[in-house]
């Protein structure tokens, strides 16, 4: 933990005390979490944001916190209170039901009770259910009428508002209402259906809350899998201190099995280490000096020194988590259109509901007023839009969780939604469909020289070199064991090769040309040489004392899921075109092999980026997937740009996904991700649609005058719950798909 002034923040000290600039006592610093205000949202409308707790403006649902930290506890807090208005109702709207029921069914009829006295019994239960259990209808309703936005709770409020008002009032003042209200010389009672809709909407606020709370368990489990603590090294000795605590910089040691506390490189030791939690795949990684490590995966097998690089919201794990919990509060264009006819959908069910009101005044039978109101309310309770409203953030929600289990992350709805359209897939070559770095691949040696003794003197020349080649010779003499040696009077010739003495002999190492000024090249090695190049293979050449020895095919290697993963985009019937800065012969070479549809080669950045603008005016659809910082062009230019995670920060920020793997499969699983969850939205809106088209016509009474089939209230208010729920279990459905 550090200490600061308040009054002089530069100031940051080991210990507690005093500032040496004031005088005044030093503070405990605050960590990044705790610095960030909690700003909250509304899931459907991911424009409304304030700096508190409350309801959207525009559609009444509670808000929640776009901080991941802040999310769990206020989520908790919501479902807690719904929780709790919901049994509430269900113990005081019990009785009330009870009563109503005597009333309609003899064989319960208590004698006890006049019904006078029921009345007065019904409308004292009924008030806490419908003003402290479902007050917040009104509140939210009256928010809609301020703000010109009217919504389900406008219909809710409107409903039972009015079976509870016209209760109350045929309770208190039965002298005022006209004798065709009366049957058998009584005022009927609806208290009981206004409380079996309240509880009934609270339970579907409940149920949603609880289902939200269920799409972002993605993000709960990275979090709580994050470690707390760390052994940090210092002055020679070592303590254990939490993580908020460790700054950039740090020396942290890491044993087997703990979790790797914040990304940082290995400066000491290797391992292997599971990533799973971040990449998806299960085999656990090789690391040593130099590697790249990431907070809160889980080191296995040895012990390493770590130096840390990054802190609080810096770290992969911060950064997918707040990437995630943006996109899955963000908005899908489809969602646009569930947006304006719920716009117009209130309006004209209000007018049906008049319409409905007004016909069984006049034709219906007598008590007509009774029946005109009973139907008036079921149009209202039942044509509640939320099934509609709910139908395209439950599939996002969902989706992008599921997408970040698997290494997918998606930075907004519209990416995901844009996806399923995609006809073109635009690829660069190296780090994408390559490994992007350079191994030797293929050796052939002259005649009577073995491997190692070729590989002795590559290896032991090129360990002085800086070319970008050497490491790939290097890497190769150390996976076949060699024992390298030291060269004396090493020479770098520029655009030539290098050389040096080894044991007293004169080696050297280089182009063709290069060898050539020393000793005459044997036609076999000059064949094998072009058959290396036609392969898309850089080829070196070794000599000594004037003899060639033998040649070393370099490539970057094609990933070992990049032919898989082409073949099933030209099953999803999608084009795959190659972009690349690399020579014409390498690409086709990469290209034949791979089986890609087109190739462009000797691109320059903009050249990439008018490649996509060329393709979009020819009518197509295109995916961008790149790594590097030539790419971030073309990624912004393109319908959807797929950035791999192991690229640079500027192809992440202009690319819609994000693949944790920097593997082309990711893309595949994005596509089929994007296919299954406009699928769910699409069958989400139609259960939401079908619903409403059936159900208000049922409702204002249609079928009475053919079948005599009239719709309770509180059937209606059960009906339209359902249809929340079926939408929600529809959405979590998404939470189990292959991909």
């Amino acid at each position: 933990m550090k200490y600061t002034c308040p009054m002089h923040p530069e100031i940051a000290e080991e210990k507690p005390g005093d500032c040496p600039k004031c005088g005044m006592a030093l503070e405990p610093m605050q960590s990044e979490a705790s610095k960030e205000k909690t700003v909250y949202t509304c899931p459907m409308h991911s424009e409304v944001e304030q700096d508190h707790p409350g309801s959207c403006p525009k559609c009444g649902m509670a808000l929640e916190a776009k901080n991941a930290q802040a999310e769990d506890k206020h989520e908790q807090n919501e479902t807690k209170k719904l929780k709790r208005k919901f049994w509430g109702g269900v113990i005081f709207g019990l009785p009330v039901v009870f009563l109503a029921a005597e009333e309609m069914i003899p064989a319960l009829k208590f004698e006890f009770i006049s019904h006078h006295a029921s009345g007065w019994i019904q409308l004292f239960l009924s008030a806490p259910v419908i003003f402290w259990a479902g007050g917040f209808f009104f509140k939210r309703a009256w928010q809609s009428v301020v703000n010109r936005s009217l919504n389900m709770f406008t219909l809710i409020a409107m409903g039972v508002g009015a079976a509870y008002f016209y209760s109350a009032a045929a309770v208190i003042f039965p002298q005022i209402f006209p004798n065709s209200l009366k049957m058998n010389g009584m005022l009927g009672l609806y208290f009981e259906a206004a409380v079996v809709i309240t509880v009934l909407v609270i339970l579907g606020q409940y149920l949603e809350a609880k289902a939200r709370a269920r799409t972002g368990e993605a993000i709960k489990v990275l979090l709580g899998l994050a470690a707390k603590n760390a052994h940090r090294l210092r002055d020679g000795e070592e303590e254990e201190v939490a993580v908020d605590e460790v700054q950039k910089g740090d020396l942290l040691r890491v044993r087997p099995g703990e979790k790797i506390p914040l990304d940082g490189t290995i400066t000491e030791g290797k391992s292997t280490i599971d990533e799973s939690m971040i990449s998806g795949e299960p085999v656990p990684v090789e690391k040593g000096e130099g590697d790249k490590v990431i907070g809160a995966t889980v080191n296995q097998t040895g012990s390493f020194v770590m130096k840390t690089e990054k802190v609080g919201s810096e770290t992969l794990l911060s950064q997918i988590v707040h990437m995630v919990s943006e996109a899955q509060r963000s908005r899908a264009p489809i969602q646009g259109l569930a947006d304006k006819v719920a716009g117009i959908f209130v309006p004209v069910v209000i007018l049906i509901a008049a319409l409905t009101f007004g016909i069984w005044a006049l034709w219906g039978p007598q008590p007509a007023l009774a029946y005109a109101f009973v139907n008036a309310i079921a149009v209202l309770i039942i044509a509640c839009p939320c099934a509609l409203g709910l139908a395209t953030p439950m599939s996002i929600m969902v989706g992008v969780g599921r997408g970040a289990r698997s290494g997918i992350l998606i930075k907004n709805a519209e990416a995901l939604e844009k996806c399923e359209k995609i006809t073109h897939v635009l690829t660069d070559k190296t780090g994408t469909l390559t490994e992007g770095k350079p191994s030797v691949t293929s050796v052939e040696t002259a005649e009577g020289v073995d491997e190692k003794e070729l590989l002795v003197s590559a290896g032991s020349l090129e360990k002085s070199s800086e070319h970008p080649l050497a490491r790939a010779v290097l890497n190769y003499a150390e996976e076949k064991k060699v024992d390298l040696k030291e060269v004396d009077q090493f020479e770098s010739v520029t655009g030539g090769g290098v050389k040096g003495e080894l044991d007293g002999k004169k080696i050297s190492l280089g182009k063709q040309k290069f060898i050539a000024g020393f000793t005459d090249l044997s036609e076999d090695l000059k064949k094998k040489a072009e058959t290396m190049q036609k392969e898309a293979r850089t080829v070196v050449w070794v000599a000594r004392e004037n003899k060639v020895v033998g040649i070393l095919g370099i490539s970057d290697p094609i990933k070992k899921s990049t032919p898989t993963a082409i073949q099933e985009l030209h099953d999803l019937g999608l084009k795959v075109i190659m972009l690349t800065g690399d020579n014409e012969n390498t690409a086709r070479a990469i290209a034949k092999e791979l089986n890609i549809d087109d190739v462009r080669a000797g691109l320059e950045p903009k050249d990439k980026q008018q490649i996509v603008k060329e393709l979009k005016k020819e009518g197509a659809l295109v995916l961008m997937a790149g790594d590097g910082i030539n790419d971030a062009p073309a990624l912004a230019q393109a319908e959807v740009g797929v950035a791999m995670g192991t690229g640079t920060d500027v192809a992440i920020e202009s690319a819609g996904i994000t693949l944790v793997k920097g593997d082309l499969n990711g893309i595949v699983k994005a596509l089929k991700l994007s296919r299954a969850v406009m699928s769910n939205i699409r069958q989400n809106l139609f259960f939401a649609f079908i619903y409403n088209a059936l159900g208000v016509p049922i409702a204002a009474g249609i079928l009475y005058p053919f079948i005599g089939l009239l719709l309770n209230p509180m059937i209606a208010g059960a009906a339209m719950s359902f249809s929340s729920v079926s939408v929600i279990l529809n959405s979590l459905r998404l939470k189990r798909i292959k991909i």
